[in-house]
């Protein structure tokens, strides 16, 4: 049982929020994918389905199958798209009714021939065509190729065709995206000359959203702005944040000028000090680059800059002039900015300090 004081709190009321606003975003007839994969960013991924599936939200979208699966034994039966299914999962795919992307003819070819094997009819799937982003997709010289593929192809059915945007966050990479716009429309309209029916489209991640209107077409994908991110300041102050990071002291000592602070004693107080010792370390996801003065947390609203080296399952912090007692309550993140500074910190994304949070840090729905 798992009653450590360490806790990522993830705030449905947020989460409704950041859904509302997006909405508003996009024009009525354009779906909407919410991206939960990495276990919702670093949330909970079964939590956050469940919450998503009573929001009649039309697609979830997962990296892997192993995703996909805990969703359904979950009993969550929104569309579930895996964005880079593997040829081995193929058969699990199809057993909990998942659907996968087919990013080239080695995924193609294999699932095609499994799905006949079984004579399953129009199972969806989805085709991702590379207009730039140099991933995961089909070149726009293998299109003629794969238009003559779905002809007449009864097992599968598409049920979309997408890419991805490269730079759509970035202001100098404006003429860029506007080209692989042009040229995702100019390869869905091939591809459409193959099938009696008409695939959804999509293209439009967070930032694709916000600053591409023009390109939500009949389906977007919400990824980070879900979670409180948008592409810049303005976006990201209209959006709350879901997840916040809490521990507890544990114990505080009393240390004398010259004295030195964990592992290699790389940390010495320069004068009198008040430390405090902390249940989390980065085996629960906190950067070891924060230690020695470069990280700080919050207790009271006051800053506590993290000493020493960061431990595998303790941190130490200077509180020195704060008001505090063993048990109180301490700050790692609970808002867009401490994030932000956290990411700075150890120059990185938001992205990765969310998914960073390990599985073993006790998640609370509020």
């Amino acid at each position: 049982m798992n009653n450590s004081p360490t806790v990522l709190e993830i705030d449905t009321s947020a989460i409704i929020h950041n859904l509302h606003f997006f909405k508003s975003r996009i024009q009525e007839k354009t779906k909407l994918i919410v991206v939960i994969k990495a276990f919702a960013y670093g949330s909970d991924l079964i939590a956050i389905g469940q919450i998503l599936e009573q929001q009649k939200i039309d697609y979830l979208a997962v990296a892997y199958t192993e995703e996909g699966v805990s969703l359904r034994k979950a009993n969550i039966n929104l569309p579930i798209l895996v964005l880079h299914p593997q040829v081995e999962n193929f058969e699990t795919i199809i057993k909990n009714n998942l659907e996968p992307n087919l990013y080239n003819f080695r995924t193609l070819n294999h699932f095609t021939r499994i799905a006949n094997s079984k004579k399953l009819k129009n199972y969806p799937v989805h085709i991702k065509v590379d207009t730039g982003m140099n991933r995961l997709g089909f070149k726009e010289n293998e299109i003629i190729q794969l238009q003559k593929f779905l002809q007449n192809l009864t097992s599968l059915k598409v049920i979309s065709f997408y890419s991805h945007f490269a730079a759509s966050e970035d202001k100098n990479e404006k003429e860029f995206t506007k080209q692989q716009i042009i040229s995702f429309n100019k390869i869905c309209n091939s591809l459409n000359k193959s099938l009696d029916y008409k695939p959804l489209k999509h293209i439009a991640n967070t930032s694709g959203i916000i600053n591409y209107p023009e390109a939500q077409f009949d389906m977007v994908r919400l990824g980070i702005g879900f979670y409180g991110f948008g592409n810049d300041k303005t976006i990201t102050a209209k959006l709350k944040n879901v997840c916040n990071l809490k521990t507890k002291i544990s114990q505080i000592q009393f240390l004398k000028k010259g004295e030195t602070v964990g592992y290699n004693r790389k940390f010495k107080v320069e004068k009198k000090s008040k430390i405090g010792i902390l249940p989390i370390g980065y085996a629960d996801g906190l950067n070891r680059n924060l230690g020695n003065n470069v990280g700080s947390v919050y207790i009271k609203n006051q800053k506590a800059p993290i000493i020493g080296i960061i431990c595998m399952d303790i941190t130490m912090i200077d509180i020195t002039g704060i008001d505090c007692e063993e048990g109180d309550e301490v700050i790692i993140f609970n808002c867009q900015n401490h994030v932000l500074e956290l990411a700075k910190k150890t120059t990185t994304i938001s992205y990765e300090i969310l998914t960073s949070i390990s599985q073993r840090v006790r998640r609370v729905i509020i």
